[in-house]
């Protein structure tokens, strides 16, 4: 978990190193930016042009686990000063009152019906049975080679079930 892409990498490019599949590298904290280049995957795939690598590159605020503060390879001023200049969600906020398509009381109102959702949402999610395993792991080939898909349980695959068309066939 500690080792840096630099360290980790010959290229740190990752949407360049798809081979045969053309990639986009996108800053993953300007959501105009993230919007644009997945409108642009879905045209891409919908066309019949095959696949897309997206690189979306975001800031990562807390560590990768419980057992990774996030601190040991960056300090928190670091962290803060990104969450200051970078955060996404504030950024876009900004770009909304400076353009003044809405004002800072109609984002607090926004901001509210959003939480509630989010709420409501979560309470709901909780008093739902969990869904079954086979419909977790459905569609995850559009065209299975192999009918059996590995398991969390080591010589219990399951069989792949196909539920939806992908949008790209």
């Amino acid at each position: 978990m500690g080792t840096s892409a630099e360290r980790s990498s010959a290229s740190t490019a990752y949407y360049t190193r798809g081979d045969y599949v053309p990639g986009i590298w996108v800053d993953g904290m300007d959501v105009l930016a993230v919007r644009a280049a997945s409108q642009f995957a879905v045209e891409y795939a919908s066309s019949g042009k095959g696949p897309l690598v997206l690189e979306v590159v975001t800031y990562r605020y807390s560590g990768h686990s419980m057992s990774d503060p996030g601190t040991s390879y960056r300090t928190r001023d670091e962290i803060q000063i990104v969450r200051q200049t970078r955060d996404p969600i504030t950024s876009f906020k900004e770009k909304i009152l400076n353009n003044e398509l809405a004002t800072p009381d109609e984002l607090k109102k926004i901001d509210n019906e959003i939480k509630t959702e989010v709420d409501l949402a979560t309470k709901q999610a909780k008093a739902e049975a969990e869904i079954p395993l086979d419909e977790l792991t459905a569609d995850i080939y559009a065209n299975p080679i192999e009918q059996e898909i590995r398991n969390v349980t080591p010589f219990k695959s399951l069989k792949h079930k196909s539920v939806g068309k992908p949008i790209n066939l």
